[in-house]
């Protein structure tokens, strides 16, 4: 068997072969090295500024700094509401390497309750770990120390210093001023909505009643900004750049805190509000509810004990002033007089006779007079002096529900009043409409009545009288009520609610003063319901006195206030201004189951008087508010 012979190789064909791969595997390269060079010159060029502010924006970070809220004084420049530095106790959560047990030792050297506890606990779980959450507010001098002495044993816990509001007069001003406390879930979801979220980021406090809430915006003022930079764990390495933040106006009000904290002492420990108005202007003098509380308990988060002391049958919570829904009563008599001339059903000179009570054509029910005989004949200045309720049960009866409703209406009954509060009540101005709405029942003829002397379905609140009593001092023109005259910011002052509402225009203006000329008589007349509450003021003082049922006293029975329980006797009420010939203020006096509007509210508004035109510097033409 014949070898097999090796075959000759073709070296020129490999050589060609070689080459043919070689520079398919260059053209290759080439292509991918094309791809490169595109790739870096898109990364670099290109798209240059877009990954380089991604770049940035994984290590710099811009934090918010929150605005210092603007202050809040009365119209003499006493400070109302501030800011205090206050020292929290504070914890960075991820420094902290077992926190049950850190908790618990802390817990050995300042005492920490259940709730704040709980209350840290649930921020941290809805915070980044190293983010400071507070764990303790306001701690005493003791409690630093005891802290700052054992510090090294606690990693991740610190003391830091912030300002907090702080409210100086305490529960004197809580139901005009209102109070801060921590911005929760539902207001920071709103200020999404508004768009105004952005502006909270470094903000922990929010506004939740009175001005406070109300002038909100206003108060908190423009959030500044710092860049920093940070690792990658988000901890920041050093400061960069910082945006100062701009602080929130400051509100100087029209509110006198020497005449609030008469209108305080005066209640005592009655149940009831006071308002004093500006006669000129609306501006709010004085606003006061009582039982009143601390709105200091709020800021830094009240305790389940305080909260619940608060919900007790006295209502502290209610503000009295604008919430508060009370029959007007007699209160409303000038009003309705001013009704009967303007309509025609009285003259300045009609007299009626009294016999104490009043009844419908072939109707028995008697609705009763509060002077068990009468008053006799009575015309309509001694109707208001003397405040005979049969005098306007006529009125009443013969005008109608209807033209009543649309007459009170113009003074602001059944509406909001305009103040720059947003605790308020419109209370109820019956008309058929409402009745019908409300209960499913026409209007009958005996219903008109009781609203002739301000009872039956009528409410009102304190401010909506005292709104009313000050369109009538000023014989139509309205001047809405309102705490705030300025905002203020370093040297930019800003007026505020100087606009005048459209008066009450009546068909013969003469009918104002027969009013208020009966309102005089009131007081400075022997025979007057208020005489004697100002015997021997030196100022001249014009009012209406009232009393007003809380509940319905049968007929032929006779209201005994010893036989009532407490909750069911009568309010008493007084409206009044004074000087008579040039009004400067206006008083609207509410106090809750005490009886006698002359002898229980009068006094009450006499003391605020007293104090605005004897010891006041308001009074003194000093009106203008100091810096």
């Amino acid at each position: 068997m014949l070898r097999k012979r090796t075959p000759i190789r073709d070296h020129s064909a490999e050589a060609n072969l070689f080459a043919r791969r070689a520079f398919t595997a260059f053209v290759f390269v080439l292509l991918l090295v094309a791809v490169l060079i595109s790739n870096l010159y898109n990364l670099q060029i290109v798209a240059h500024k877009s990954y380089q502010t991604r770049s940035n924006d994984n290590r710099i970070k811009v934090i918010p700094i929150a605005p210092n809220r603007g202050l809040i004084y009365d119209r003499n420049g006493n400070l109302l509401a501030e800011n205090k530095p206050v020292y929290n106790l504070e914890v960075i959560p991820e420094e902290v390497d077992d926190l049950d047990t850190a908790l618990s030792d802390i817990g050995k050297l300042i005492d920490i309750s259940e709730q704040q506890k709980e209350e840290f606990l649930d921020d941290i779980r809805h915070n980044r770990r190293f983010k400071s959450q507070v764990l303790k507010s306001r701690l005493d001098e003791k409690e630093v120390a005891l802290f700052s002495v054992n510090q090294h044993k606690f990693p991740g816990f610190s003391i830091e210093a912030r300002l907090a509001r702080y409210y100086p007069y305490g529960d004197t001003l809580t139901h005009a001023l209102g109070y801060v406390a921590k911005l929760n879930k539902k207001e920071l979801a709103q200020l999404e909505a508004e768009d105004l979220a952005t502006n909270y980021r470094a903000t922990r406090d929010f506004g939740k009643l009175g001005l406070e809430k109300f002038y909100e915006t206003e108060l908190h003022g423009e959030v500044g900004s710092q860049s920093v930079e940070i690792n990658n764990r988000g901890r920041v390495l050093r400061s960069l750049e910082e945006t100062a933040p701009v602080p929130g106006k400051d509100l100087v009000l029209t509110l006198d805190i020497g005449l609030q904290q008469i209108a305080q002492l005066s209640l005592e420990d009655k149940r009831g509000a006071v308002i004093a108005l500006d006669a000129k202007t609306g501006g709010i003098l004085a606003l006061y509810s009582n039982p009143s509380y601390d709105p200091n308990l709020f800021v830094h988060g009240i305790s389940s004990a305080d909260y619940k002391a608060l919900l007790n049958p006295d209502r502290p919570l209610i503000n009295r002033t604008t919430q508060g829904r009370y029959a007007p009563a007699s209160t409303i008599k000038p009003h309705m007089a001013i009704f009967g001339l303007e309509e025609g059903l009285v003259t300045e000179q009609t007299k009626m006779f009294d016999p104490g009570f009043f009844q419908i054509p072939n109707v028995e029910h008697k609705w009763r007079d509060w002077r068990r005989w009468g008053h006799g004949h009575v015309d309509v200045y001694k109707a208001i002096e003397q405040s005979c309720d049969t005098y306007f049960y006529d009125i009443a009866y013969r005008a109608g529900i209807t033209k009543i409703s649309d007459f009170m209406a113009q003074f602001g009954f059944g509406d909001l009043s305009g103040i720059d509060i947003k605790e308020e009540t419109t209370a109820i101005l019956p008309s058929r409409e409402w009745k019908e709405g409300r209960f499913r029942e026409p209007w009958w003829r005996g219903d008109t009545i009781s609203v002739g002397i301000g009872q039956g379905y009528w409410t009102a609140t304190p401010i909506q009288i005292a709104n009313s009593i000050n369109i009538l001092v000023n014989k139509g023109k309205h001047h809405p009520p309102h705490l705030v005259q300025q905002l203020r910011r370093d040297e930019e002052v800003e007026d505020v609610n100087s606009d005048e509402k459209p008066p009450v225009v009546l068909n013969n203006p003469r009918h104002w003063q027969i009013a208020l000329d009966a309102m005089h008589n009131t007081v400075t007349k022997v025979s007057g319901t208020a005489h004697k509450a100002f015997k021997g003021a030196t100022y001249d003082p014009a009012g209406k006195t009232g009393t007003a049922q809380v509940v319905s006293i049968a007929q032929g029975e006779r209201y005994e206030a010893d036989k009532l329980k407490e909750r069911h006797r009568d309010n008493a009420i007084y409206v009044g201004f004074a000087p008579f010939n040039d009004p400067q203020i206006v008083v609207t006096i509410i106090v809750e189951n005490t009886g006698g509007g002359a002898s229980v509210a009068a006094p009450i508004a006499r003391q605020v008087m007293d104090y605005y035109f004897l010891a006041n510097p308001i009074s003194q033409g000093k009106k203008e508010p100091q810096s």
